[in-house]
């Protein structure tokens, strides 16, 4: 795609991109409808957990996607990538939101002693907590007007995204109870991504061992 023109690129790929990451929740929507006219056919026997646990999957698949631009466009030379980091990033935190928003509705039931009993009794939720509210500040400063105000020290608060995305893998491990395959998916591909990060670091002589996100 070296020959097509930045801005072509950049018009017919934006909204598709946007449709290709957001499909998972029109997927959980069709499930979710189907669940509504007949119990137990799509979301199994405790919808509400396998709400969570769908949008929970998800949010690690996208932060995992966020990391892996920098690599594809290190590896392919493809400097267009970079325009999507944002809204994948973005998405990344919206699929967050909605794990949290699924189980505090669904787990929790909006019930703030059960909130609090769960995060002093499991720690998995505890990770989880922390995870999110890493991200809260990277999303809040993701806009251009943030960048250039906060310098590079943007860059720096926005490397807070590798220990949010070590949290949601923890967190995943933590609360799996019956097999370990996708956890471990999870975290293979996170240190390869870290790896990457590392080789590019030793082959370009930077001091700092992550340069960028």
């Amino acid at each position: 795609m070296a020959w097509i023109s930045p801005a072509i690129t950049d018009t017919g790929l934006r909204p598709l991109v946007f449709l290709v990451l957001g499909s998972p929740l029109l997927v959980l929507a069709f499930d979710v409808v189907g669940e509504l006219m007949a119990p137990g056919s799509r979301l199994g026997a405790d919808p509400g957990k396998a709400v969570v646990h769908f949008l929970g999957d998800w949010s690690i698949w996208m932060l995992l996607l966020t990391l892996a631009v920098a690599s594809a466009r290190r590896l392919t030379g493809r400097s267009w990538l970079l325009r999507y980091r944002r809204m994948i990033g973005l998405y990344a935190f919206a699929y967050v939101c909605l794990h949290l928003l699924a189980y505090l509705g669904f787990l929790a039931g909006f019930d703030t002693l059960q909130i609090v009993e769960d995060v002093a009794d499991s720690p998995y939720i505890t990770v989880g907590f922390l995870g999110f509210a890493l991200l809260v500040p990277l999303a809040v400063t993701s806009t251009n007007r943030w960048r250039r105000r906060l310098g590079r020290r943007w860059i720096r608060l926005h490397r807070a995204i590798y220990p949010a995305a070590a949290a949601a893998i923890v967190h995943h491990f933590w609360l799996t109870k019956d097999g370990y395959g996708e956890s471990v998916l999870y975290l293979a591909v996170f240190l390869l991504l870290m790896l990457e990060r590392f080789l590019n670091v030793r082959r370009s002589g930077r001091r700092s061992p992550l340069p960028d996100r």
